[in-house]
């Protein structure tokens, strides 16, 4: 489908959802965020539903302003994939030994690592960027460095809730490896204190929401918060690719007979801001639940821990400002979805999967997201499907 135009906003809100599907609350989120005096557009993707400030499915491109609620708490969160040299044929009819070694190699949950991970240590890993990304955390707001030691030994760790760890099937029988995961603790505090700040500025007193608030260019304020938020996402990319280089070091260990190798690791973004030009104006462009698909470039549209994920390559609609969805997105609430659904439920939505099917992770339940093949439907001029992979197994934190 081509967007819809939502009538009435100071900004034209473009959607690639149906907005008579999209709920009462998240429309009113979108109008809030239109009448930004900052905004210079907004793209919604067919993912979309509530947020906290923002909606997760939102793209907000505005002029010389940023909003930190708008990128969340979890900056850089994103997502890895990578086909491997093995199929269907090489794994072995139970999965839960090689779950487990996986599961022992990446910590899950609020896990960390007994040690920081030594980049010299895994196979073919790219260690300059790590060390500078790691020397500029001298430069990150004061309150938060005392948590250097927890940033180094969450490094390469998976977090809990939606993150996840996943071994995959294409629709020929290969091999992907996939992974979701973002800036761990480090980034939600950095992220929190710099809200708090925007929130205590003149200038954002009379917003319709003050989960709005706003840093403005050229203030001390917006430099601080923009240091931190591009270090953080630096430690979101080298988080998923230590965990990404773990990964492919149990499946070498796990599979040393039939010497796996690997493709080219897809890695995108689905929380953050980028610094792009549109309609010959320089924005700042955050994606919150949505991933950039420029023409040619690649990325990753999950579904849930019982269905179908896609590897997807970018149109380049600049209506979109170059953008798609993050995922399938949920349709309801953690909350609502404890109450709906039961552990029989979860074992039923997840047959055929290695995975948990407690009640630790029955908000996950693929039942509280919506249909992906749809989401994928409403998005055919934003991106083209490259490949579609189908879980076997699922590790939640």
């Amino acid at each position: 489908m081509s967007y819809t135009e939502v009538p009435g906003a100071r900004v034209p809100i473009r959607m690639w959802a149906d907005p008579a599907t999209v709920e009462g609350a998240a429309m009113q989120q979108l109008r809030n965020i239109s009448t930004l005096p900052w905004l210079h557009g907004l793209a919604v993707m067919p993912d979309v539903h509530l947020g906290k400030g923002a909606t997760v499915g939102s793209v907000i491109a505005m002029k010389g302003a940023v909003c930190p609620a708008a990128v969340g708490v979890d900056i850089g969160c994103g997502m890895s994939a990578v086909k491997t040299s093995l199929t269907a044929r090489d794994l072995p009819d139970d999965l839960g030994r090689l779950r487990t070694k996986i599961e022992q190699a990446i910590p899950v949950g609020r896990g960390l690592h007994d040690d920081p991970v030594d980049p010299a240590k895994l196979h073919g890993f790219a260690a300059a960027g790590f060390e500078r990304m790691w020397a500029g955390f001298d430069s990150i707001a004061p309150s938060v460095k005392f948590r250097h030691e927890r940033a180094l030994k969450q490094m390469g760790t998976l977090g809990s809730g939606n993150h996840m760890i996943e071994l995959c099937l294409d629709t020929s029988g290969s091999v992907w490896l996939m992974l979701h995961s973002g800036s761990r603790n480090i980034g939600k505090e950095l992220a929190e204190h710099h809200m708090e700040v925007a929130r205590s500025l003149p200038h954002n007193q009379g917003l319709v929401d003050r989960d709005l608030a706003v840093f403005i260019s050229d203030t001390p304020q917006m430099g601080a918060y923009r240091q931190d938020l591009f270090w953080a996402q630096e430690y979101a990319k080298y988080n998923r690719a230590v965990m990404m280089a773990l990964y492919q070091d149990v499946l070498r260990r796990e599979f040393s007979r039939a010497k796996v190798t690997f493709d080219e690791v897809i890695s995108c973004h689905h929380n953050y801001v980028a610094e792009e030009r549109y309609d010959g104006v320089d924005l700042l462009v955050t994606r919150k639940g949505a991933i950039r698909a420029g023409s040619g470039e690649y990325g990753i549209i999950p579904g849930s821990m019982g269905t179908s994920s896609f590897i997807v390559r970018g149109l380049g609609n600049a209506a979109s400002f170059n953008s798609a969805s993050h995922g399938a997105g949920r349709k309801m609430s953690r909350t609502a979805a404890k109450k709906r659904f039961t552990v029989r439920d979860l074992a039923e939505q997840t047959r055929g999967v290695e995975c948990r099917k407690d009640s630790g992770v029955l908000d996950e339940i693929p039942g509280a997201y919506k249909s992906i093949e749809k989401v994928m439907e409403q998005q055919r001029d934003l991106v083209e499907i490259v490949a579609q992979i189908k879980q076997v197994i699922c590790i939640k934190g």
